[in-house]
Formats: C-alpha cells, sequence, structure tokens
C-alpha cells in the first residue's frame, strides 16, 4: 500500500487537479475587457475607417471659406461705394450762369493778321501767276553796267557765255577769276566778262568766261566740269 501510495504522491496531476487548472484558464480568459483586443486579430477594415477624411470637418472648411469670401467682397464693394465722387451725380438741379456779360467783343474784330499774309510764294506754289511789282520805297535799279575785259576797260565783249561764278560786287569777281585761271588750265587765254545783274538777293555781278560758238562753249564747260569747277552756259 506503502509503495502504491507513494507512487501516487510522486506522480503527475490527478485527474482532479486538470479540472481545476481548466476553470483557472477560463476565469483568467473573461476577466479581458470587451474592449481590448490583440492587435493579430484586428481587420483591415478597423485600420481603413480609422484613415478615413471627416466629411464633416471638410464641409465645414468650405464653408467658412465662402463666408470669407463673401465678406470680402462685401467690404470692398462698400468702400468703393462710400469713395465715389458724388459730384458728378445728376441732381436735376440748374447750373448757374457765371458772372459777367455773356459774349465779349474782340480786339481784332477782323482776326489776327499773322506775318508773311499776303505774299506772293502760295500763290504761286498754287499754280496762280501774278505780275512782279517794285518797291515804291526803293529807287529803280540801274541798267546793268557794260561788261568789262581782263584790263578793266569797258568794252562789248561778244560770244557765247559760260558763267563760272556770281559774286556781291565786282572786285571780288574779279578776284575770283584770277583763283579759277589758277585752279585750272582750261581757261588759259580765254576772255571773260564780269556783268551785273538782279536777283532775290540783290545785286550780283556774274562772272563768265567767253566762247567763239554754242559748241566751243560747251565743250569749255565740259573741261571745267572735269576739273571741279561749276559752270553753266548762257546762250
Amino acid at each position: 500500500m506503502t509503495g502504491r501510495g507513494g507512487n501516487i504522491e510522486e506522480g503527475g496531476p490527478v485527474a482532479g487537479d486538470s479540472e481545476e487548472d481548466g476553470e483557472a484558464m477560463e476565469t483568467h480568459e473573461l476577466e479581458l475587457d470587451d474592449d481590448e483586443r490583440l492587435p493579430w486579430l484586428e481587420s483591415a477594415d478597423d485600420e481603413e475607417d480609422g484613415q478615413g477624411v471627416d466629411a464633416g470637418r471638410v464641409v465645414g472648411f468650405a464653408l467658412l471659406a465662402l463666408l470669407a469670401l463673401a465678406v470680402l467682397l462685401g467690404g470692398g464693394w462698400y468702400l468703393l461705394r462710400e469713395t465715389g465722387d458724388r459730384d458728378f451725380v445728376a441732381d436735376g438741379s440748374t447750373i448757374e450762369a457765371p458772372e459777367g456779360p455773356y459774349k465779349e467783343r474782340p480786339e481784332e474784330p477782323g482776326g489776327r493778321v499773322a506775318r508773311g499774309t499776303g505774299d506772293i510764294a502760295p500763290a504761286v506754289g498754287e499754280g496762280q501767276s501774278r505780275e512782279g511789282r517794285l518797291a515804291q520805297d526803293q529807287d529803280v535799279p540801274s541798267p546793268s553796267a557794260p561788261a568789262t575785259g581782263d584790263d578793266g576797260d569797258e568794252e562789248a565783249s561778244t560770244g557765247v557765255a559760260v558763267q563760272v561764278g556770281a559774286f556781291s560786287n565786282r572786285e571780288t569777281a574779279q578776284r575770283g577769276w584770277a583763283t579759277l585761271t589758277r585752279q585750272t588750265e582750261a581757261l588759259s587765254g580765254v576772255k571773260h566778262r564780269i556783268v551785273e545783274g538782279r536777283a532775290d538777293i540783290g545785286t550780283v555781278y556774274r562772272l563768265q568766261a567767253l566762247a567763239v560758238d554754242v559748241a566751243a562753249a560747251r565743250r569749255l564747260c565740259d573741261a571745267l566740269q572735269a576739273d571741279g569747277v561749276a559752270c553753266q552756259v548762257k546762250r
């Protein structure tokens, strides 16, 4: 008996002990709260629900933005309406007439005459012809003096003239001829004359070289132009 009893004491748990341990484990499982869930037991649907966007907040932010925009627009309209110039608003009142006469007689009834009124140039430019008139307060110019030659004596020089210059006085014209003869050899041995005449600038003295005929005058003018001297054949 003793050996049998000893075997019983040293052996594993008996049937009664196993039942007590099972009840203890069940009691421990029942003690877990319903809110406490193990992470490996949570499903993917629960995670998506937790990370979703709150539609109520989005609608609230949109309403606040619209309200702020309405306040800004309303304030701007009010400020612009208040700063507008009300003096230009038509009120139907009568405009007062200024003091003094409504019309005044001008100092120059015919209008002010501009400088140059009555000049011949505008009419001539339009194709009209005007007769030349001499000024009454000036003396009638004397006839042109006879032409003079190289020695200054008055003589009737004949031939076709080739004009090479015009000067304000006879002395300057004579010096001009001396300068031209040194400038070109085409005038070597050619006679010349100084003819007094009238121009827009007043009295002028035309310096002219003399040729035998028109052909000779043209050849002389071509030679002068080749040397850089301006000339013109006078028939």
